[in-house]
C-alpha cells in the first residue's frame, strides 16, 4: 500500500466497516470527514480525537500537540488534556526524548491544555520516533451544529500547505537552498510552527454558529474538500484561484514539483457556513487576527475545483503530497 493515511474507500471498507458495537452514549463516531467522536457525559459532550505523528522528524512535540488539539477544535470544542505515546528505536538520545517533551509541553501551555499521561517506549519496531497524541476536549450539548445546505459558503482560514512547508524547511534545507530559496524564506516556512493551532477559530467559529468545521490535514486543501462533501453528503465547487497561499510555499512545492492544493495544511481550517454567517465570522476572526478567505460553495454534488472558466472534478485524495518529499 501506498505511504500515509489509508485511503478513505479503504479505511471504511476495512477499518470503520468492521466497527459494530454501538453505545447510547456515543453522540458522534467514526466516519469519513469527522475528526472527532463525541460521547454524552451527562451535563456535557466529551469530545475525543487520537492522530500519529510519522512525517516529521524535527519539532515532533509542537507539531504532535498541535494536529491532536486541532481535531477537537473542528468539533467546536475546547481541548483540556492530552495523553502522548511515544515510540522511539533503540538509538535515540535521553536528550532527543527530552526535546520532545519540552516541546510538547510549550505548545500545550500556550493552548491552556494538560499532558495528562501516555506511554514512551524504546523498541525495535519502529526505525524512527513515532508519536501519537490522543486529546480530550468538552463542548455544551446546545451547540450541535445545523445540516449543510445547498447554497451555503465554503470558507478558509489562513493558508494552504502550512504544516508541509515547515516540515520540508527543516528537513530539506539544502535542497531549498539549491533551488534558490533564499535564507530569509526559510525561516518564513520553518515559523509556520507557530501558526499550526486552529484553537482560536475553532473556538469563535463555534460560538458564531456554522455548519461545519474541518481541520485541514493529509491530502491538504483537495483532500479536506473532499472528505467535507462525504461528511455533509452533498457537492462542494472551489474557486481555485481563490485559495490563499504564500509565495514561499509555491517555491517550496515547485522545487519538489508538488501540488500546494495536496499538501498537508494544519493551521488552516475548512468551515462551512450559512451566508448570513459571513460578514460575522469574517469579522470576529480578522479583529483576532486571523486571515480567512471564501474559496467555494455547497452544491447538489460532487466536487469540483474551477481554475480561470476550466473545472476538474476531484476524487478520493491519495497520499499526501509530503511523502513524495520525506
Amino acid at each position: 500500500m501506498d505511504i500515509g493515511k489509508l485511503p478513505n474507500k479503504l479505511l471504511e471498507d476495512i477499518v470503520i466497516s468492521t466497527i459494530k458495537n454501538r453505545r447510547a452514549e456515543v453522540v458522534e463516531r467514526s466516519a469519513i470527514g469527522k475528526d472527532c467522536a463525541i460521547v454524552d457525559y451527562g451535563d456535557k459532550y466529551c469530545v475525543l480525537s487520537s492522530d500519529p505523528i510519522t512525517g516529521a522528524e524535527k519539532n515532533l512535540g509542537k507539531i504532535a500537540v498541535y494536529v491532536a488539539s486541532n481535531d477537537i477544535a473542528a468539533g467546536g470544542a475546547e481541548p483540556i488534556a492530552l495523553l502522548i505515546t511515544i515510540l522511539a528505536p533503540p538509538e535515540t538520545s535521553q536528550e532527543t526524548i527530552k526535546k520532545i517533551m519540552l516541546d510538547a509541553n510549550e505548545a500545550s501551555s500556550k493552548l491552556n491544555i494538560e499532558i495528562v499521561g501516555g506511554h514512551t517506549e524504546i523498541t525495535n519496531a519502529v526505525n524512527r520516533i513515532v508519536l501519537s497524541m490522543t486529546a480530550v476536549g468538552i463542548k455544551d450539548k446546545n451547540s450541535t451544529p445545523d445540516a449543510a445546505k445547498i447554497g451555503d459558503f465554503v470558507l478558509m482560514t489562513k493558508q494552504a500547505g502550512m504544516e508541509g512547508s515547515t516540515i520540508i524547511a527543516e528537513e530539506k534545507e539544502k535542497e531549498l537552498i539549491a533551488c534558490d530559496i533564499n535564507q530569509a524564506e526559510l525561516n518564513e516556512a520553518k515559523d509556520y510552527i507557530n501558526s499550526l493551532s486552529v484553537l482560536k477559530e475553532g473556538m469563535i467559529c463555534a460560538n458564531v454558529g456554522i455548519k461545519y468545521m474541518h481541520d485541514i490535514t493529509e491530502g491538504g486543501v483537495e483532500g479536506a474538500v473532499w472528505e467535507a462533501s462525504m461528511a455533509i453528503g452533498l457537492g462542494i465547487r472551489v474557486n481555485e484561484k481563490s485559495i490563499p497561499v504564500s509565495e514561499v510555499t509555491r517555491k517550496i512545492c515547485d522545487c519538489f514539483s508538488i501540488n500546494y492544493n495536496r499538501l498537508i495544511s494544519s493551521g488552516a481550517m475548512l468551515i462551512i457556513c450559512h451566508p448570513d454567517k459571513y460578514d460575522r465570522i469574517v469579522s470576529e476572526l480578522s479583529s483576532n487576527q486571523i486571515p480567512v478567505t471564501k474559496i467555494g460553495e455547497v452544491t447538489h454534488q460532487g466536487v469540483y475545483f474551477e481554475y480561470e472558466g476550466e473545472e476538474r472534478q476531484i476524487e478520493e485524495p491519495g497520499s499526501d503530497e509530503l511523502y513524495k518529499v520525506i
